[in-house]
């Protein structure tokens, strides 16, 4: 959990300190106010691109003096602290302790998971969303999936450009690096597979609620690891026409259905995806905090503005108890009768006022 929060031109905030407590957090506030601002500087304390997923440039406070900085404390009083300077405005910076770090090093300290309102749309939108998402739900049970994600594509960049060069490429050259990409790819396809059976299991032993019960499976790519150096060796010719490799791992989907209905979750309405999505991440921050013994930090932006007041109720109860859990609202009145600790915010144009510190 985070103690406290400090963020310093960072998107409309120019200098804001928060004091979480360890359960719910609010914050409320008129659209606009810089509510999910403040989720997203969170989101941004895992490796990634945070929840908007948006160019580090775009984040430093206009008006500023350019850049921007993101701390906090959290449990057995860890200091983390991530931005951009003035100077290298598309370079993110990462401390542990005041001594500069990878990016990656954030998942040893801190687990988010996030739902946003752009996420409503997961089970329609393109395979390469779905497979963020999973990414996420696998970097909160297994760290190393973000460091042998980013070498994975950092060795298909290379191939692809080796490829696309009008000068014959070096055939050794190309096959360390599919032998890199075929060591990553491994690891970032089992890493997968084990997130998608553990979360499977637990969504079917669920009991049928006000929240779906979601069916998991791993799609598209199967080819496995152990063959992946071989079968970009031989595709070689494809791939310089497509202009990229056409078999790894990054050609796979999480397929999503409706236990109750039985029927995939793409034809499933707006309400129903919705509480398909909810049920799966609530049955993830439960697994993840069993097999990690440590409550990951929820980010649940407007999630209860679409929702009746019965499945309200029954979000905040499934919630209580289960670690920090951050939600953002325009009414404050959609938060009465939280169980358990409560911080509250409000936010306006850029200030909070509430539990500060």
């Amino acid at each position: 959990m985070l103690r406290r929060l400090v963020l310093t031109d960072f998107r409309n905030h120019a200098d804001a300190v928060l004091a979480p407590g360890a359960g719910f957090v609010v914050l409320a506030g008129e659209n606009g106010a810089g509510k999910t601002n403040v989720l997203e500087a969170v989101s941004l304390l895992a490796p990634g691109k945070g929840l908007r997923r948006a160019a580090l440039s775009e984040m430093a406070r206009q008006g500023g003096a350019g850049g921007f900085g993101i701390a906090a404390t959290v449990a057995d009083d860890v200091e983390l602290a991530t931005g951009a300077a003035a100077a290298a405005p598309e370079r993110r910076l990462v401390r542990i302790q005041g001594a500069p770090a990878a990016a990656t090093a954030l998942a040893e300290w801190l687990t988010v998971l996030w739902l946003t309102p752009a996420m409503d749309r997961l089970f329609v939108e393109a395979p390469g969303e779905r497979r963020r998402f999973l990414d996420r739900l696998t970097l909160a049970l297994a760290p190393s999936h973000a460091t042998h994600a980013s070498r994975y594509e950092a060795a298909m960049r290379a191939r692809n450009r080796l490829l696309t060069e009008e000068a014959p490429a070096d055939p050794h050259w190309l096959a360390a690096l599919e032998a890199q990409m075929a060591e990553h790819g491994a690891a970032i396809d089992q890493a997968r597979r084990e997130t998608v059976a553990a979360l499977a299991a637990r969504l079917a032993d669920t009991p049928e609620g006000p929240f779906a019960r979601a069916g998991l499976k791993l799609e598209g790519w199967t080819g496995g690891g152990e063959t992946l150096a071989a079968d970009l060796a031989r595709g070689r010719a494809r791939d310089a026409a497509a202009g990229r490799a056409l078999a790894g791992p990054h050609r796979s989907d999480l397929a999503v259905t409706h236990l109750g209905k039985n029927q995939p979750a793409a034809l499933g309405s707006t309400g129903e995806q919705k509480a398909l999505l909810l049920g799966l991440v609530l049955a993830h921050a439960d697994l993840v905090a069993e097999r990690t013994e440590r409550a990951p930090v929820l980010l649940l932006d407007e999630v209860a503005a679409h929702l009746d007041p019965a499945r309200r109720a029954a979000l905040y109860q499934r919630l209580a108890g289960k670690g920090q859990v951050w939600m953002t609202g325009t009414e404050p009145a959609l938060f009465d009768g939280l169980p358990g600790e409560t911080t509250r915010y409000a936010v306006e144009e850029g200030r909070i006022e509430g539990d500060t510190a």
